[in-house]
């Protein structure tokens, strides 16, 4: 019954490669410093996995707990109408992010086609119902264990002998503990903003994934032993997931990590300081902008079969996402060894000579 403002914001980095592509998120802190950060990690994202798109990122600052659905749909619809001549499905296309959803994705695409017509290929993270792809609900998480996969293979491991820890039970994480414990993978710790638990001997994921379905968070499951939200981080492991927010491994925490490799499913969760503590220990660091990006790549499919309006089964998008993530991790190896340098410096060097050598060609 009261009328309040929120600050939304799109920032577009770069579209040497293609459309601005990036996410929109829900929160509190959302600010345009951040959104510019996660703007350009897009264009360094989508370059290092070879999908041809640019980089943005968009925001809105609230706490979408505050907000009933109705609320939150009259919110996005009012975001839309004041950037809708700015985004477009080849010009920049928005996407799923924190405390964002398929609905809001459905709600974009119907408010966005009031203004210029049938366009599904403007968003992507839809329900499958309306445009959208099979597969993407678990895409970046489904990323996120390629990658694992891939460095375990190198060091002469596989997935099953490992212990794993997953920060964050939301889309990312939740998917992330799911499909590793599928593959036989020892899922010891998982944890969201509510509660946090730890078992050596191994969660039942299943279990704690029918619990969050039901009451959206952790708090309140008994099936595992809870420990405080801030021991999960240095809980012992052999891959620690941090798939929340960003900036969760600090200087103040990094040295007292327990894991022998971090798969960044989250965007930023390693602060500069903490990284170089990290490679001084071995630490062996997946970097966000090839772990996670699974989610912008079944996002070019959806992309893809929007435009051509030809939908794949979940099937062809795995085997696809398989093939692109593989590749990139092949390309990243070899750019280490050529550079003798960690992951992340090499997921960097590739992505900005792709992106510089686009921009050369054009003339830009």
């Amino acid at each position: 019954g009261h009328v309040r403002t929120f600050t939304g914001y799109r920032v577009q980095h770069d579209n040497s490669r293609g459309p601005f592509k990036g996410g929109l998120r829900f929160h509190p802190e959302v600010d345009i410093d951040e959104v510019r950060a996660l703007a350009s990690l897009m264009t360094w994202k989508t370059a290092v996995v070879g999908v041809p798109y640019g980089g943005a990122k968009g925001g809105i600052a609230v706490d979408p707990t505050q907000l009933s659905s109705h609320e939150l749909e009259r919110l996005t619809r009012k975001f839309v109408a004041g950037i809708h001549d700015l985004i477009g499905d080849h010009v920049d296309i928005p996407a799923p992010d924190v405390n964002t959803n398929a609905q809001v994705m459905a709600w974009i695409m119907d408010e966005y086609s009031k203004f210029h017509g049938f366009h599904p290929g403007v968003v992507t993270g839809k329900p499958v119902d309306l445009f959208g792809s099979a597969g993407r609900d678990e895409a970046t998480g489904r990323g996120v264990v390629i990658a694992i996969e891939e460095f375990l293979r190198t060091q002469g491991h596989e997935v099953p002998e490992s212990r794993c820890v997953v920060q964050g039970f939301g889309n990312v994480g939740s998917h992330a503990a799911r499909i590793l414990h599928e593959k036989g993978a020892r899922v010891c710790g998982i944890g969201d903003h509510t509660a946090s638990f730890y078992d050596a001997a191994g969660l039942n994921v299943p279990s704690a994934l029918a619990w969050v379905r039901e009451k959206r968070v952790l708090q309140g499951w008994s099936g595992g032993p809870s420990i405080p939200n801030g021991e999960l981080l240095l809980s012992p492991c052999d891959v620690l997931v941090p798939a929340a927010l960003g900036g969760v491994l600090t200087k103040d925490n990094a040295e007292a990590l327990q894991c022998r490799i971090v798969a960044e499913g989250a965007n930023g969760p390693t602060t500069p300081e903490a990284d170089e503590i990290l490679q001084r220990r071995g630490i062996t660091v997946l970097p966000d902008i090839f772990a996670n990006a699974g989610g912008v790549t079944v996002s070019y499919f959806e992309w893809v079969q929007n435009i051509q309006q030809f939908a794949w089964d979940e099937t062809r998008v795995r085997v696809e996402l398989e093939r692109i993530m593989r590749k990139a991790f092949r390309d990243l190896t070899q750019t280490a060894a050529t550079h003798r340098t960690d992951l992340r410096t090499a997921a960097f060097i590739v992505a900005i000579e792709r992106v510089a050598r686009a921009a050369q060609q054009r003339g830009v």
